[in-house]
């Protein structure tokens, strides 16, 4: 996902400069003309950063104190995180007198790649406005949630959240079409064409009804760590959530199958296929 977000911003002629963990995805960039650095703290002490990273771990060891610079500068953290991460990146930044924008974004990283992303941003208004030429290199829209930076996170846990639900859904609607001898194929297309149009249900709707699973643009382990925060946002606020026992156990089902394990999040559905098959 960030490896596509930075071609972005190349193309649409900004000078990056880039990190990763390894090694490959900066030597990638670098040959299309960004600046790959060997650690962190060199790619944060441009004015303008971004992050994407894959949790909360990775997030609060790469955006530590340590390699925040001296001078001011303006991030927009990208990725999906929990509550309380937001929370404590909010103070950290702010305690180092830099500004900060947690901006989630809703799309796979094709989309990211067309430049269609749909960000989600909290944060200071005049932050967010020195960050929207980035956006609009790497996105379609930007949804501006107020000044307050964990409610993009919150926003982005319960878009999450509805995904894992149509997943589910859609496993249980082509078992029941299929005992009709339906192909799975032409009930997402009669979902699609009529009442449930839109990306999630015709994305993952022809995954799940081809039972096309690789390659995994988003995991089923980061499937599960978004159930988790959403589970874990909901306790945090005391409100039930009465189905994620239930998608909670088809996930770990799903990871606990090797022939499973390391495919896109949409394969969770074969737990229900599997257990439906005639």
């Amino acid at each position: 996902m960030g490896q596509a977000m930075a071609r972005r911003l190349l193309d649409a002629g900004h000078e990056v400069m880039v990190w990763n963990r390894s090694a490959g995805p900066r030597e990638v960039l670098a040959s299309h003309g960004a600046i790959a650095v060997d650690n962190p703290r060199e790619a944060l002490a441009v004015d303008l950063s971004i992050s994407m990273l894959a949790n909360d771990v990775a997030v609060d060891a790469v955006l530590c104190d340590d390699n925040l610079p001296s001078h001011r500068i303006v991030h927009a953290n990208m990725a999906s995180v929990s509550p309380d991460m937001a929370k404590m990146l909010s103070a950290r930044f702010e305690q180092a007198g830099h500004g900060y924008v947690a901006s989630p974004v809703l799309g796979r990283p094709n989309v990211a790649a067309s430049g269609g992303l749909n960000i989600l941003a909290a944060g200071s208004t005049e932050d967010i406005a020195v960050l929207q030429p980035l956006f609009e290199a790497m996105g379609t829209r930007t949804w501006p949630l107020g000044e307050l930076p964990l409610t993009a996170n919150v926003v982005k846990i319960a878009v999450n959240y509805t995904i894992i639900h149509a997943l589910q859904a859609l496993a249980e609607s082509i078992s029941i079409a299929s005992t009709a001898g339906v192909k799975p194929t032409d009930f997402v297309e009669v979902l699609t064409s009529t009442l449930f149009g839109g990306v999630v249900f015709t994305g993952y709707g022809n995954l799940i009804a081809e039972r096309n699973y690789t390659p995994a643009a988003f995991t089923l382990d980061l499937g599960l760590k978004d159930l988790g925060l959403a589970e874990s946002t909901a306790q945090a606020a005391g409100i039930s959530l009465p189905s994620s026992p239930l998608l909670r156990e088809l996930f770990e089902f799903a990871l606990a199958d090797p022939e499973l394990a390391d495919k896109d999040w949409s394969a969770v559905a074969e737990i229900t296929l599997n257990q439906n098959k005639s």
